[in-house]
């Protein structure tokens, strides 16, 4: 059944009501849902689908800032680095200078590579074995999460689940400063 412009922002509304979304998300959505059902001709001009978002950001229905916040926020605290979290902002139609605004600090990075070796049982948190291709295997996966290479090994190369720790807090202190193991 073809859309109209009523039915058009019913599901916008039940879009925005189920998911925390963006508005390039909605929009996404919308332009999806016009292509599968197309337009009923009786029912004008194909809505302006950006117009339609903007207005539910002016009401307050969506929020890019706070969904941004909260996507790199959530990705962060699974061990995902910031360069995943980048990825899924871009894909969620959130802009630049949002994005950056977002983006994690270096406690953060820090925290977040940690949190995934952790998870994932890699370094000092898993059998302290010497076999380089399991090694190599662990900083691949770390890699693909989004992580920096220098992090990365870092964390593979730590003494300690103690020393990441005083490593994730330097982060915090010193700003983006690396330090090196004794």
């Amino acid at each position: 059944m073809p859309l109209d412009q009523r039915r058009l922002e019913e599901l916008a509304l039940t879009y925005v009501a189920r998911f925390a979304t963006s508005s390039g998300k909605l929009t996404a959505y919308l332009a999806r849902k016009l292509r599968e059902r197309g337009w009923a001709e009786d029912a004008g001009p194909p809505p302006d689908l950006a117009a339609l978002a903007a207005r539910y950001a002016e009401i307050g229905y969506l929020d890019d800032a706070a969904y941004a916040r909260s996507k790199g926020e959530g990705l962060l605290r699974r061990g995902y680095g910031a360069r995943r979290v980048d990825q899924a902002l871009i894909g969620a139609g959130i802009g630049e200078t949002l994005r950056a605004e977002v983006a994690p600090d270096e406690a953060a990075r820090r925290s977040a590579v940690v949190a995934l070796a952790r998870r994932r049982r890699f370094g000092p948190f898993g059998e302290l074995a010497n076999d380089p291709a399991r090694r190599d295997k662990q900083l691949a996966a770390m890699l693909r999460a989004g992580h920096g290479f220098a992090d990365a090994r870092h964390v593979l190369d730590a003494p300690s689940a103690e020393a990441l720790d005083e490593w994730v807090g330097e982060g915090a202190e010193d700003g983006p400063q690396r330090g090196e193991w004794d």
